[in-house]
C-alpha cells in the first residue's frame, strides 16, 4: 500500500485549478479530483502498518486554520521542467500541522523526511515540454490566488500508480480543533 497524509481541496478551488491546466503540450495534467496539497508522503508500507499510521495521525489535532494558493511555478532537473505546480501563501498554521505529522510518523518509526517542506499543487507533469510555453504558462497564470481556503481537516491518502496517472483515494479523515462558538 502506498501512502501520504494531504489536505483535500474543494470543489470550487479545484475547478479554479483545473482552468490553468491548458497550454503547454507534453504535459500530463493532474485530473481535477486528485488535486491536493501533501502534508507527507509515507511511501509504500505492508497492510500492517496501516493501523498504527491511523493510530499516530489521531493524535495530531492542531487548531483549524485557513490557507490561501498563490502562484504558479515549476521544478526543474537537468535544466528541463518537470513539473508545474500552484503555490501555498507562506503560512505558519500549515507548517505546525505538517511538523505534527512528521513527529508523529517520526514517533511511530518511519524515517524522517529528507526534503525540506514545499507546499503546493501538483497541476502537471511534463515531458520534453517547450521551454517557451512553459514561460508563457507561467507568466499567464502567476497572479493565480484563491480565496482563503478553510483547513478543518486533514486526510490519509492511499495512492494508485495507473497508466494514466496516479489514482488518490481517502482513507482516513482527521479533524483539526475548531474554534469555540462565541
Amino acid at each position: 500500500m502506498r501512502l501520504f497524509v494531504g489536505l483535500p481541496l474543494p470543489e470550487d478551488v479545484r475547478e479554479r485549478l483545473a482552468g490553468l491546466c491548458a497550454g503547454v503540450p507534453c504535459a500530463r495534467w493532474v485530473q481535477p479530483d486528485m488535486f491536493h496539497l501533501t502534508l507527507r508522503f509515507i511511501g509504500e508500507v505492508d497492510g500492517g502498518w496501516f493501523d498504527d499510521i491511523d493510530a499516530a495521525l489521531r493524535t495530531v489535532a492542531p487548531p483549524a486554520f485557513e490557507l490561501n494558493l498563490l502562484g504558479v511555478g515549476h521544478w526543474e532537473r537537468k535544466g528541463k521542467a518537470t513539473t508545474l505546480w500552484a503555490g501555498v501563501e507562506k503560512n505558519a498554521a500549515l507548517v505546525r500541522l505538517r511538523d505534527k505529522v512528521e513527529s508523529a510518523l517520526v514517533r511511530l518509526g518511519l524515517e524522517p523526511e529528507g526534503r525540506k517542506y514545499a507546499p503546493h499543487v501538483t497541476l502537471a507533469r511534463l515531458y520534453d515540454a517547450t521551454p517557451g510555453r512553459v514561460v508563457h504558462f507561467l507568466a499567464d497564470h502567476g497572479l493565480f490566488r484563491t480565496r482563503p481556503l478553510p483547513v478543518e481537516s486533514f486526510a490519509l491518502f492511499s495512492s494508485f500508480l495507473s497508466h494514466g496517472g496516479a489514482i488518490y483515494t481517502p482513507e482516513a479523515e482527521y479533524p483539526l480543533v475548531l474554534p469555540h462558538a462565541a
